[in-house]
């Protein structure tokens, strides 16, 4: 009797130890950062040399997997992008607080803390385009040609655009006004490359390309906005091009560099004058 309280002791002993060097810190505030499907999950806090972190992942309802990128190590972040290949389902992931690279483990359940549901197709933020302008011949038409966003996502060996993931989705909306005025007006298209028609003639016009994808809930419909570009209109008369001042003395600086052309064409004019007089008179006068 005596020798099997013994042993309960002994037990619960071990039990408790094992479960005192397990009680690691849990991770806190994870969070999931997305751009053209490139997808980090991030936590705090940096952990100590007596533990590390390792993320399990897993599309809803599928099994978890590790990323090996991200087992046991001492990071906050785990780029996730290669990982999640079903696009259009959702994922969670734990950060678990295991023992540091090198330590072994009994196989006990370390603590972990679960992220918030991440779906890229619906989630992934799209960035920024860019776009380039043809003034067509009539002054009248605007082309915009713009670049789909390329994504971190890859299929045999190519990478993919927004529009080759979105497909038919993928819409552009563009703001656009006339250079010298505030009000600005917006249209939607589907097509990438954009023809802006009607616009006044003689008129410079500025735009800006925003992509879109109306299926998703209008929170993140919107992509970041591209940077601005204005057409240049040749007609244009140069007072609202340059500034009075600049015109001022532009006129300025060419009287002064005509001025002195002429002052050193008559000093040049006067000394090759005096001296072909003075070699005049010091030539003798021939016999008749």
């Amino acid at each position: 009797m005596k020798l099997q309280t013994s042993l309960v002791m002994v037990l619960l002993s071990t039990h408790c130890t094992s479960g005192a060097d397990h009680s690691y810190p849990r991770a806190q505030n994870v969070t999931w950062s997305s751009t053209n499907f490139k997808t980090i999950l991030s936590w705090e806090p940096k952990p100590s040399v007596d533990y590390s972190y390792t993320v399990e992942f897993s599309v809803a309802g599928g099994d978890r997997q590790r990323n090996h990128h991200c087992i046991r190590s001492n990071a906050t972040m785990c780029d996730l992008s290669v990982s999640l290949t079903e696009l259009k389902s959702c994922y969670s992931a734990d950060i678990v607080s295991e023992p540091p690279l090198g330590t072994t483990s009994d196989g006990t359940e370390f603590p972990h803390t679960t992220s918030p549901r991440f779906c890229p197709y619906q989630d992934t933020e799209i960035g920024r385009p860019t776009f380039n302008l043809t003034v067509h011949e009539d002054k009248k038409t605007i082309t915009l040609h713009v670049t789909d966003p390329l994504t971190a996502v890859f299929k045999d060996g190519h990478q993919l655009s927004i529009r080759d993931i979105f497909s038919d989705e993928l819409q552009y909306k563009v703001l656009y006004r006339k250079q010298k005025s505030t009000g600005t007006k917006m249209q939607t298209f589907s097509s990438s490359v954009i023809a802006m028609t009607n616009l006044d003639k003689g008129e410079s016009y500025c735009f800006s390309v925003q992509a879109q994808i109306p299926s998703r809930r209008s929170e993140k419909q919107f992509g970041q906005m591209s940077a601005t570009k204005c057409s240049h209109n040749d007609e244009e008369p140069i007072l609202k091009v340059y500034s009075p001042a600049v015109i001022a003395g532009g006129i300025l600086f060419i009287l002064i560099v005509i001025g002195l052309i002429i002052t050193i064409t008559v000093i040049y004019c006067s000394q090759k004058g005096k001296a072909q007089k003075s070699g005049a008179e010091g030539c003798p006068l021939r016999d008749v």
